[in-house]
């Protein structure tokens, strides 16, 4: 397969833990709706180092996962590039290294790193409890959260296409 003219979706979660299972849920929903020849779609509960293998090779990349900030309001969907990148709950993890030194380190041993990647982070509720369904503040505003994102691959998709002309 070549990743090379494809645009890597990738949800990071548990989907057994609540909200924490946000980002590969709508991964799948996506894989439903956008076109499999221009996107190629991961999910995984994974961070750190086992990202780089998934991610190498592809052009642009976009994470969506969780993020749980002091102040947030459950559903606010953040933007995040590695240049103003914040921790959300599985890029980076405690049992490994940090998703920036994951990346650093790949391109130091030589991987091919994307030269794009954005970070879609959900603001969640709950992360500790074993259950297949959305908290009720998250299930709410599911719809919302998916629209804004789908919207933000479909303006992102549409700057990739008009650079290539230029």
């Amino acid at each position: 397969m070549d990743r090379t003219n494809k645009i890597l979706i990738y949800g990071v979660g548990n989907e057994i833990l609540t909200d924490d299972g946000i980002g590969p849920k709508i991964v799948k929903h996506l894989s439903s709706e956008l076109d499999s020849n221009m996107f190629s779609f991961e999910t995984s509960f994974l961070g750190g180092f086992e990202l780089l293998e998934y991610i190498q090779s592809y052009k642009t990349v976009i994470f969506i996962d969780a993020i749980r900030t002091k102040d947030g309001i459950p559903g606010d969907v953040y933007y995040l590039q590695t240049d103003d990148f914040k921790e959300t709950l599985h890029l980076s993890n405690i049992h490994d290294v940090s998703f920036l030194t994951a990346l650093q380190f790949g391109e130091k041993v030589g991987l091919n790193i994307p030269n794009e990647i954005h970070i879609i982070a959900i603001e969640i509720v709950e992360d500790l409890v074993f259950s297949n369904e959305f908290s009720p503040k998250v299930k709410e505003k599911y719809p919302e959260i998916f629209t804004q994102i789908r919207e933000f691959i479909f303006q992102l998709t549409s700057k990739n296409e008009i650079n290539k002309i230029i």
